[in-house]
């Protein structure tokens, strides 16, 4: 493996060996590397949605304080390196060369996914630039994910909703069980989930594990404002006011996470060494895409048409794209629409439909991908005559020349999807082979 591609083909080409549950590759990984995973402290998130859009809130806030950062999420939207970040930097693709080049012959005898060898990937960049704190995002699930090997500070559950039921199982009481995986003995854990059945599996192993639950109570007041491109709201957070706290993620579900973010800065506080104020966090949290480089959370990508991508990939994420979307009284899109083998697209289309009026149905470049053929009768049964365009690029063109009042386009359904649709749109590689 001498260039990245090559590199890349490698990573993409253990796809192949599937999901594979349980700590033991990562174990075998990290052991490999001399257990780089110790050599931080961490925040540890999980949850159905909104812990990617948390966890880059609660690195930018430490940012903000002057710590040097590392945020390890997924998936990706244009290139790989993307997963891997300190202080927004995305690793370098010769770092990612050399470990992976390093990584090889282990990875190669233990049978190690994709996921644990990228992992294994991060927790030796954090350890090898002796970052301050690294906020870690889950993969799937918690208990049996690989990031599961960290010893936190703080672990964060942000909501728990029906997803990935083949894997997670098909109750509620199934998927917080595999959430709550990540609690440990001891650490406190902040949680805005507000299911009373996921809740109660979550104080429940707090309970058995002597680990302080810290449970989101958040209210808003004054008038606040709204935009497509950010919020300003008062906020009493468990008590603490924010007045005229500003969000630069737009959307009325960021409200929310923000006030997790913000609610897990306070526990650390009181947990750790860290310094941090309330000054930071109004600091991080208005600037949370320029210090983290998160994108496609109701993000505009252009203005003329208005192209708007949002990676909401599940029924609730949906539902709360569509929310935020009427909060601000737009509707009338053009949508162009793609998912995963394994979603609730029922669900998923009677929320869009909400807010669009056309639709452009694709199928983005991934195995994964569930064909945009058929896709069509879930619109059709809600009296649309939807368009299969085929490949993402496509659809956006045939969304373009949809002529209409608002000639406004909606992108979402999948990180895939979105991730396309950027590279599309900005001329720039899609670096993801198999992916």
């Amino acid at each position: 493996m001498k260039t990245y591609l090559e590199t890349l083909k490698f990573l993409y080409g253990l796809q192949k060996r599937g999901m594979k549950f349980g700590l033991r590759g990562i174990e075998q990984l990290a052991a490999a590397l001399g257990n780089p995973q110790k050599r931080f402290p961490a925040i540890h998130v999980a949850g159905s949605n909104g812990k990617g859009s948390t966890s880059a809130m609660i690195a930018a806030i430490l940012q903000s304080a002057g710590y040097k950062t590392g945020l390890y999420t997924s998936p990706h939207l244009l290139d790989y390196t993307e997963r891997i970040r300190i202080d927004g930097v995305p690793i370098a693709p010769r770092e990612v060369i050399e470990s992976a080049k390093g990584l090889r012959r282990v990875v190669q005898r233990s049978g190690a996914t994709f996921f644990e060898t990228t992992t294994a990937i991060a927790f030796k960049h954090f350890a090898e630039h002796q970052v301050d704190v690294a906020v870690v995002e889950t993969g799937l699930g918690g208990r049996l994910d690989s990031t599961n090997i960290v010893d936190p500070m703080v672990t964060v559950i942000t909501t728990i909703s029906r997803e990935h039921t083949d894997v997670l199982g098909r109750t509620l009481s199934n998927i917080a069980f595999e959430k709550a995986g990540i609690i440990k003995r001891g650490v406190p854990c902040v949680t805005g989930v507000q299911s009373k059945t996921g809740l109660e599996v979550i104080r429940d192993r707090c309970r058995r594990l002597r680990a302080p639950i810290v449970v989101l109570d958040v209210v808003e007041s004054g008038t606040g404002v709204s935009t497509i491109e950010s919020s300003c709201i008062d906020l009493r957070v468990n008590g603490t006011e924010y007045r005229q706290l500003k969000v630069s993620l737009a959307g009325r579900f960021q409200i929310r996470n923000a006030a997790l973010a913000a609610l897990t800065v306070r526990e650390l506080r009181r947990v750790s060494t860290l310094t941090l104020n309330d000054s930071h966090v109004r600091k991080g949290l208005g600037r949370i895409q320029e210090l983290t480089g998160l994108n496609a959370r109701l993000s505009i990508l252009q203005r003329n048409p208005l192209i708007i991508a949002d990676v909401a990939h599940n029924p609730e994420g949906t539902e709360r794209l569509v929310e935020s979307l009427r909060s601000v009284n737009m509707d009338g899109f053009t949508l162009v629409f793609g998912v995963m083998r394994d979603k609730n697209v029922k669900a998923m289309s009677r929320e869009l439909l909400k807010v669009v009026d056309r639709i452009v149905l694709v199928e983005p470049r991934t195995d994964r991908a569930r064909p945009a053929s058929e896709l069509v009768s879930f619109f059709r049964q809600r009296r649309r005559n939807p368009i299969v365009a085929g490949t993402v690029a496509e659809g956006i063109e045939a969304a373009k020349a949809v002529r209409g009042k608002q000639r406004r386009i909606l992108i979402t359904g999948s990180h895939f999807v979105v991730g396309e649709a950027v590279a599309h749109l900005q001329g720039r590689k899609y670096l993801t082979i198999g992916q």
